[in-house]
């Protein structure tokens, strides 16, 4: 996609302080949870950094260490002054957005997209003519992605029925195929094999890789 002229889209992309992420996969992964919430936030962040039609990422995050990590990648790290929830640090994330970059639109990524695809993420963002859209998880009940044209409010609405929230909110779901690894989001650890199925970016890989040494003993105790 390197040949796109226009790269209208800011992402804001919320992280939680990788302490208390990702909790519904401290019975698989105790060890390694969450050194898994950072390596899924580098990875999503480096991935939609590789779209075309994204001008720049806003990490929206109070944790150090993902703030060092999303920067080095090229990211920008904003830290989350609300500290209110996810849909208030997307806010404030849009709002950031708006005045560091206006004319653009703004588009609100889940962070745990480890096995996100650039051209995917580029397809999707080509697809938000409306003036706001969103992408539904793979189970059916989430978002991954809400986008909103230059100008108009982002509105967001994640946590528990997202989906069915956008859409009532006036947002169009995207119904785009072969988007996957836009809608493939990990909560569980069933979502986690089937990313790594996706095939996961560099900084998870190499946590699982350490999983696996737990699991076959190289760390002593499985993790």
């Amino acid at each position: 996609m390197a040949d796109l002229k226009v790269v209208p889209w800011i992402l804001a992309i919320p992280v939680k302080r990788t302490a208390i992420a990702k909790s519904r996969l401290a019975a698989a992964y105790p060890q390694h949870r969450p050194e898994l919430a950072r390596a899924f936030a580098v990875d999503t962040t480096a991935a939609a950094l590789g779209s075309g039609l994204v001008r720049a990422v806003l990490v929206v995050t109070d944790d150090p260490v993902v703030a060092a990590d999303v920067t080095a990648a090229g990211a920008h790290a904003v830290p989350d002054l609300p500290a209110a929830g996810l849909n208030e640090a997307l806010l404030h994330g849009a709002a950031v957005a708006a005045e560091q970059f206006p004319g653009h639109g703004v588009a609100a990524l889940s962070a745990d997209l480890p096995a996100l695809r650039p051209a995917e993420l580029t397809a999707v963002l080509a697809a938000c003519t409306a003036p706001r859209s969103f992408v539904v998880d793979l189970p059916g009940s989430g978002t991954t992605l809400l986008a909103a044209a230059p100008g108009v409010p982002l509105d967001p609405r994640f946590g528990v029925g997202s989906a069915l929230a956008h859409q009532s909110s006036g947002a169009v779901p995207i119904g785009l195929s072969g988007i996957d690894s836009v809608r493939r989001d990990v909560d569980t650890a069933a979502d986690l094999a089937h990313a790594v199925q996706l095939g996961v970016g560099p900084a998870t890989a190499d946590v699982m890789s350490l999983v696996l040494g737990a699991a076959t003993g190289s760390e002593g105790l499985a993790c």
